[in-house]
């Protein structure tokens, strides 16, 4: 991916989860207005909110570490 804890500076993290299908083109581009915000994808394939966050968080924990 690369990306590592290197990049991240020591700050709290969001991560957004957009609905079945991504956010919307409006919803995309007020979000990349925002400072910070850096869009990521977790693929080609669709998937159900519930399981995006858990394949985001997975990804984090592997390029971070174990957030105590």
């Amino acid at each position: 991916m690369g990306w590592g804890a290197a990049t991240f500076p020591p700050a709290p993290a969001a991560i957004l989860i957009g609905h079945e299908g991504s956010f919307s083109a409006d919803e995309a581009a007020k979000l990349q207005t925002k400072p910070n915000v850096t869009p990521l994808s977790l693929g080609p394939k669709i998937l159900h909110a519930d399981t995006a966050a858990v394949a985001a968080l997975t990804l984090s924990q592997a390029a971070c570490g174990d957030w105590r």
